[in-house]
């Protein structure tokens, strides 16, 4: 029960990571607050039938007001925020730099970059009264490396990491750690959506890959709980790969 008793916000917990998070969440002790934009009931559900507690709240992180109500919940429902995961996020095609349009590269920042940015905006200032939290933002291994075809994707991820790195020295001294998960390439959702548009996409993601498979969400998860939790006492500004080896090359 590594978060027992804690109160955890996250967002992007429709699918995917954000929903293998808040089932490990639940299953470590913690109350949730679980954001999605088109709400994320059920992952609610599950975290229920798990012998869980959890609200489930519609949220599009790119839109100030809705992530500020997100907080605002929160505190309503339980009175404080003790650690939250930023998992929110969106894939886009695969292109070259200059072929990028700029709606993509426009969307890929507002939700990607953006949306971490206004998660910490009211995650923080709650935490620094409380006088302690801990926040996991998800970036990715193209936040920490070149990716080939994913300019807008890697723009936006390594701009996480910055966001981690700065967020993680000014508030050190309130309390507050705020790391970054980097997953490598994950068979979720948003992995499947890929693979489907892109053939063949797949089979090279895990011929190059250094354990030769793509990752589970739940694997990424089990990382960013223990991140959250007191065992990580003194984790902070970490921007930890999650990739079974490859960020090694």
């Amino acid at each position: 029960m590594l978060l027992e008793g804690k109160i955890a916000v996250l967002t992007g917990g429709g699918a995917g990571i954000g929903r293998a998070a808040a089932l490990a969440f639940a299953r470590e002790g913690a109350k949730l607050i679980v954001a999605d934009i088109v709400a994320a009931d059920e992952t609610v559900a599950m975290v229920k039938a798990a012998g869980g507690t959890g609200l489930a709240v519609k949220c599009d992180v790119t839109v100030n007001a809705e992530v500020r109500m997100l907080i605002d919940s929160a505190i309503q429902t339980y009175g404080r925020i003790d650690c939250a995961l930023n998992s929110a996020g969106i894939e886009g095609s695969i292109k070259n730099t200059a072929d990028v349009s700029e709606e993509d590269f426009d969307r890929q920042i507002a939700v990607n970059l953006k949306g971490i940015w206004l998660s910490l905006k009211y995650e923080l200032p709650q935490m620094v009264k409380q006088g302690s939290g801990a926040i996991v933002n998800i970036s990715s291994g193209a936040g920490i490396g070149g990716a080939p075809g994913w300019s807008a994707y890697s723009a936006a991820k390594h701009g996480v990491v910055g966001l981690t790195r700065c967020a993680a020295l000014e508030y050190a001294r309130a309390g507050i750690r705020v790391n970054a998960l980097c997953p490598g390439p994950i068979d979720s959702p948003m992995g499947k959506r890929i693979a489907e548009q892109n053939p063949g996409y797949k089979d090279l993601l895990i011929a190059n890959a250094a354990n030769g498979r793509l990752g589970r969400p739940e694997e990424v998860a089990e990382a960013a709980v223990w991140l959250c939790s007191d065992a990580a006492s003194l984790v902070n500004g970490l921007i930890m790969p999650v990739d079974g080896g490859s960020t090694a090359a």
